[in-house]
């Protein structure tokens, strides 16, 4: 009896354990700061308008430019949302976890991609974040994480 419970309390200290990280690196639901190594990471359209939704937040906070649809841009980091399947949101989101992958010093805080205006649900685009499980400077959402676990 004795060594069944110090069985039960090893596996849940294991799955604390193994949990924690993740709930770390949860993105808060509302992004109010962004601190000197994070890096606020939003959904923008092809042309770079970001006059709605994380766009627009990231432009009046976070320094996202005018007209550049893709990457680093002052305090954050654009990844483009087209109309259709999720699938095609695929190279844009590759090369965010390369440029994570290739910036540990940085903290990226992802929002929930296509959210906004594109309509995309978090079945829809999580899955694409697949690599951020094992990259801890990448924070994602807790809806992506509840698809992803």
């Amino acid at each position: 009896m004795e060594n069944q419970a110090e069985t039960n309390l090893m596996a849940q200290e294991q799955s604390n354990a193994t949990e924690s990280p993740k709930r770390e690196r949860v993105t808060p639901e509302k992004v109010n700061k962004v601190h000197n190594n994070e890096v606020y990471v939003f959904s923008s359209n092809l042309q770079g308008l970001h006059n709605a939704g994380s766009a627009r937040i990231a432009f009046q906070r976070y320094g996202a430019v005018m007209g550049q649809s893709v990457g680093l841009q002052g305090k954050c980091y654009a990844i483009p949302t087209l109309p259709g399947e999720p699938g095609i949101l695929r190279p844009y989101v590759d090369e965010f976890l390369d440029f994570a992958k290739q910036h540990p010093e940085l903290t990226f805080l992802v929002t929930a991609i296509g959210a906004d205006i594109a309509g995309y649900t978090p079945q829809d685009t999580a899955p694409l974040f697949r690599k951020a499980v094992k990259m801890p400077n990448v924070n994602l959402p807790q809806e992506y994480w509840e698809v992803l676990e």
